[in-house]
């Protein structure tokens, strides 16, 4: 499939991570809130590190940088790596939400949390939830350097004083509301809500995925793509994005989950800049009964230092391409589960899986051994 984008959707400004689908797609899972604190610990592991305690997987990764390492769980918290021990926080120490979906750094060395529901930061003594918002500018769009953005306060849609679809962003100073300038259809109101990190991409626009659009901001408009725009039909071909990157060579991919088709779903999009690629049906890895693996329905993607890209799914294992050819990795290769919610690129260069059950698993260039 490809579709051209000669005339793509442009909205002249003048008006705009997620809570985690489980396995079964729902728009509708919340974090369960572990209600004890769970003591800073260290634990020698097979391979001479620290092991990570949580069970429910590892759902985001941060290196900071002061060099240390934060792994945000599915429903357990957020775990600090610092000076080879780990410290656990949780709601009772001052998340909004145990589920940790995304963390960031600010520029001013503040961490950032973006939990299932609300914003939690670290300044390097103790976390807390973050609580200022402003609402009197959610049309007045505008973009700084250094920004972050972040989902509405609600698991899917968005509150009273949100009022609309859109997105937080934080300039270094304060924090936005801003309004997508997309109209949602009575009944579609959580189409729109914010599924994947933010991706800072080429010439200063910056990317939001949601579970039924692909929005582009560039400082000056925007550029939307829905199923409408892609030519995909809703039903047993449509976007429900869960993550999106920009590689070195500029493309953008978008990876999605299972939309509205309850068999499988439409994998990853490619898209050039002006073309997009349906690159899972290119690569003829559409989930099928003859198939025991697919690229259907995935929720994370990283490039490696060699220009390789990384896919994570949800019942499938990793995936990496090279350019040429794909070779899929499972528990047969030493992943603890099928399930991939996070591929980090260390400092160093080394990748980095994280997903459920347990653990962060590292890959030595055949396979893979857990490292957290």
């Amino acid at each position: 499939m490809k579709v051209k984008s000669d005339k793509p959707f442009i909205f002249i400004l003048c008006c705009t991570f997620l809570i985690v689908s489980t396995i079964s797609c729902s728009h509708q899972s919340q974090s369960k809130e572990r209600n004890q604190i769970v003591k800073a610990q260290t634990t020698e592991s097979r391979i001479d590190s620290t092991l990570l305690k949580y069970t429910s997987g590892v759902r985001s990764i941060l290196e900071d940088s002061k060099g240390n390492i934060w792994f945000g769980s599915y429903n357990e918290g957020v775990c600090l790596l610092r000076n080879g021990k780990l410290q656990y926080f949780t709601t009772e120490n001052g998340l909004s939400d145990n589920q940790v979906r995304s963390i960031y750094e600010d520029k001013n060395g503040i961490i950032w949390f973006e939990c299932g529901i609300g914003l939690s930061i670290y300044d390097g003594q103790k976390v807390t939830v973050y609580k200022e918002r402003n609402y009197n500018s959610k049309k007045q769009w505008k973009s700084t350097d250094n920004d972050l953005w972040f989902k509405t306060d609600e698991t899917v849609g968005y509150n009273k004083l949100e009022e609309h679809p859109g997105v937080y962003q934080y300039d270094g100073n304060n924090l936005y509301y801003r309004s997508f300038p997309i109209k949602p259809k009575s009944g579609e109101e959580n189409v729109y809500s914010i599924s994947t990190p933010f991706v800072n991409g080429t010439n200063g626009k910056v990317w939001f995925g949601t579970y039924s659009a692909l929005i582009g901001y560039d400082g000056k408009q925007f550029e939307i793509f829905d199923d409408e725009k892609l030519g995909l039909n809703g039903t047993t071909e449509s976007l429900h994005i869960r993550s999106i990157m920009e590689d070195s060579k500029g493309n953008l991919w978008i990876g999605n989950n299972c939309g509205n088709n309850t068999v499988g779903g439409i994998g990853v999009l490619r898209y050039d800049g002006k073309e997009f690629t349906h690159f899972t049906k290119q690569q003829g890895l559409r989930k099928d009964i003859t198939k025991a693996s697919s690229l259907d329905r995935v929720f994370s993607m990283c490039e490696d230092n060699l220009g390789n890209i990384w896919f994570g799914t949800v019942e499938s294992g990793v995936w990496r391409y090279d350019g040429q050819t794909m070779k899929n990795f499972t528990k047969k290769d030493g992943l603890d589960g099928d399930m991939v919610w996070i591929i980090y690129k260390s400092k160093t260069g080394e990748m980095w899986f994280g997903g459920g059950p347990n653990g962060v698993y590292r890959f030595t260039g055949k396979s893979f051994e857990r490292k957290f």
